[in-house]
């Protein structure tokens, strides 16, 4: 039977000898970070139901929540880990958001509607799209459900424009 040295460090919490004592909880691999991070967003709605199914109070109320969870995640992980420019990026993305979203309040009228920020919700799902993506590609972790909308699509017109290439006059083929 094999065990792997990340099982035994995980095990090694609350081991004591007549001399000395180890008591260590090593911190979560990057890739249980984002597993993790990215099981909660596929819970957060705001993400990616149609803009006429939602609520502009509950979707500020999850947005806020994401970008508690970032700034949680954000101070879990060590600052020079590959994920933080990500979580960074998205926590601003959130905060962005959050300003739009208060211009509108703010305004001549002091109620909002979701036509009022749903070009500003539009803007934050593709930038947390583009990061999500990233890091699930990165360490290879599969999205569940709903949230897989929000990930960027591939581009098919560099294959249209190579494909239409071939047949420009004065072009050998």
């Amino acid at each position: 039977m094999r065990i792997t040295f990340k099982k035994i460090a995980k095990s090694l919490t609350g081991i004591s000898t007549p001399v000395f004592g180890v008591s260590w909880t090593p911190p979560e691999s990057d890739r249980e970070v984002v597993r993790r991070l990215v099981l909660f967003f596929e819970d957060r709605r705001a993400l990616y139901n149609p803009f006429d199914l939602e609520t502009p109070h509950w979707v500020i109320e999850s947005v806020l929540e994401i970008r508690k969870r970032l700034t949680e995640t954000i101070v879990s992980v060590d600052r020079a880990s590959d994920i933080a420019p990500h979580l960074r990026a998205m926590r601003a993305a959130c905060r962005k958001f959050m300003d739009e979203a208060e211009k509108k309040k703010r305004g001549r009228h002091p109620r909002y509607g979701f036509e009022d920020i749903f070009a500003a919700l539009g803007e934050m799902r593709a930038i947390l799209g583009i990061h999500i993506g990233q890091l699930c590609v990165k360490y290879r972790i599969d999205i569940e459900g709903e949230l897989s909308s929000i990930l960027p699509i591939e581009d098919d017109t560099k294959k249209e424009v190579k494909d239409k290439d071939e047949f420009l006059p004065g072009r050998k083929v």
